[in-house]
């Protein structure tokens, strides 16, 4: 028997001196996982004291978005109230090279796709 998985993991990590938001895409997310995550990503960072984050995006288990989930998705990207240094997304979907670059014209940081999870880190904390 197969149970279809679907969401959004959060976290935060120091990774060298950098503080770090780290997301893992799960399944094809659905705009109910966005109204989920969006007030416990609110409640984590509150008290994080930084103007700029650097994010690091697994997607190594994430299979799409809904067309609804896809606009939420841009939208909590612009509701983050950080200026975004630079997203890291990592995982070895064909696609994921083109996201990064659409995605890299509606944030003011760098955005870069990566094969692996060392490599992408790398390139974070450079």
């Amino acid at each position: 028997m197969s149970i279809e998985r679907h969401g959004i993991t959060l976290g935060i990590e120091h990774i060298g001196s950098d503080l770090v938001l780290v997301f893992k895409a799960t399944g094809k997310l659905t705009h109910e996982d966005y109204v989920r995550i969006e007030p416990v990503l609110q409640s984590s960072l509150k008290g994080v004291n930084v103007d700029e984050i650097k994010m690091l995006v697994d997607i190594t288990e994430f299979s799409g978005w809904e067309l609804r989930a896809a606009w939420d998705d841009f939208k909590l990207g612009k509701e983050l109230g950080f200026d975004i240094e630079k997203v890291a997304i990592y995982g070895e979907n064909n696609w994921q090279e083109l996201a990064a670059k659409i995605g890299s014209w509606f944030i003011s940081g760098k955005m870069k796709s990566f094969d692996n999870y060392q490599s992408a880190v790398e390139w974070l904390n450079d």
